[in-house]
């Protein structure tokens, strides 16, 4: 892991609507712009995760118009996106009553990887390709894909794709062996012993079935925090914000009821993407990730390539 620099001044800082700035897409361009030639013919395919609230949906929006004023025609994906129907998550929850983690959307083992597979693999191939769409408001904010007939198709020929970016809070993360978890159990956690240690091997089995992502991605960004526990802080700063505009938001019991459920996943699998998700490709998958570690004001303190 060596620290790189911050590269040319290339976009400046933005404030979007949200209020964040965006002081990350400086160092993601050049970053991106220097493995634009791993795929000279097809679209670049770049993972990007980013902790709940560190930002994430502010440098998506900002990296892809600034790819576009450079020509590069680029378009982001959530993995959101892809969760099961309404009524397969259903299904799941039903067959999985006493497990609290898949109860609702946000696991792995909630996405309908063979749509996501397909929808991967035609944009990488350069077809026309539909995208899906998830709706959250829908069902009481319980959510479920919409119409087949509203996903936009995205036509790579004209003009064509450069590059894909997956963005989501789980993209990366990689399966443990069993008895990594057996062992990460028995010691202190803020979240592990809300759950049965069987719960939380189910949903790492799941996670075997995400490998394909981690197997396409050519680079990969992730937004770290210096302390994962602000990601609660975060939130309850989101819906406060939802109250004041909107007048809706979680509480502040909600907002821990809400995270309490992603954070065994940050627990169990943070560490394997801060060491580096290529590091199993060894020479080929050198300096492949940028990492980009925010403070409790979501703005950057650290910088490396992996």
């Amino acid at each position: 892991m060596s620290e790189s620099d911050n590269g040319p001044p290339i976009p400046t800082m933005t404030t979007p609507p949200s209020g964040i700035i965006d002081d990350k897409t400086p160092h993601c361009i050049p970053f991106i712009l220097s493995h634009l030639s791993l795929r000279p013919n097809k679209p670049l395919f770049i993972g990007l995760n980013g902790i709940q609230g560190s930002g994430k949906t502010t440098l998506v929006s900002s990296l892809s118009l600034a790819l576009k004023e450079k020509g590069i025609e680029t378009l982001v994906c959530s993995i959101d996106d892809f969760y099961l129907t309404r009524q397969d998550q259903l299904r799941l929850a039903r067959e999985n009553e006493g497990n609290k983690l898949v109860q609702f959307r946000g696991e792995p083992g909630t996405h309908d990887l063979p749509l996501l597979y397909s929808t991967l693999t035609s944009l990488l191939s350069n077809k026309p390709t539909r995208i899906p769409i998830y709706d959250k408001s829908l069902h009481s904010g319980l959510g479920d894909r919409a119409p087949a007939s509203s996903f936009p198709l995205i036509n790579p020929s004209s003009p064509p794709l450069s590059a894909v970016i997956l963005e989501g809070w789980c993209v990366g993360f990689r399966p443990l062996p069993p008895s990594t978890i057996s062992t990460l159990y028995k010691l202190p956690s803020k979240t592990f012993h809300q759950h049965k240690i069987e719960d939380l091997m189910f949903v790492n089995e799941n996670l075997k079935g995400y490998d394909f992502v981690n197997e396409m991605m050519d680079l990969f960004i992730h937004i770290d925090a210096r302390e994962t526990e602000w990601v609660y802080e975060w939130r309850r700063e989101q819906e406060e914000m939802l109250r004041r505009e909107k007048g809706r938001g979680m509480t502040e019991e909600q907002v821990k009821i809400f995270v309490d459920g992603y954070y065994p996943a940050y627990e169990l699998f943070g560490e394997g993407v801060r060491r580096g998700v290529f590091v199993e490709k060894g020479e080929e998958g050198k300096g492949r990730q940028l990492r980009l570690v925010v403070g409790r004001d979501r703005r950057v303190e650290s910088v490396s390539v992996i």
